[in-house]
């Protein structure tokens, strides 16, 4: 009878020694939990300021990337017709902004035309030589 009672209580989560019983503690205590949430609010905030810091870099070469395809378009139409002039680009970039140059290189009978063009802190400056 004694074990049926013993065994019925380690079923509930009760046991005994000698004639002290006690109860088997079941789930996690409030430390436990405190630790383990440290821990995944410190690797949320990490993984959130990485991803905020590759959003930046990806916006910033898709800047520079854009400023580039430009800088090398007006450069073509300027090898037509070399001219200095100061504007902006149509829609859709209304927000990059062109500054050309055109001047004699030391190498007699070439010209050196520059383009920069402009985004907020970006910049990307191309240099080409042509005939005269």
């Amino acid at each position: 009878m004694r074990d049926e009672i013993r065994k019925k209580n380690i079923r509930k989560g009760y046991h005994t020694r000698g004639k002290i019983s006690f109860i088997l503690e079941k789930g996690f205590t409030l430390l436990e939990v405190l630790v383990a949430l440290a821990v995944i609010s410190g690797l949320l905030v990490t993984l959130i300021y990485t991803v905020n810091y590759q959003l930046g870099i990806v916006g910033r070469q898709e800047t520079v990337t854009i400023a580039t395809l430009l800088a090398k378009s007006t450069l073509t139409e300027l090898e037509k017709k070399p001219e200095d002039k100061k504007g902006q680009f149509d829609s859709p970039y209304e927000a990059y902004q062109y500054e050309t140059a055109v001047k004699d290189s030391p190498y007699p009978g070439i010209n050196e035309i520059t383009v920069v063009v402009s985004s907020g802190n970006e910049e990307v400056k191309l240099n080409e030589f042509i005939y005269k």
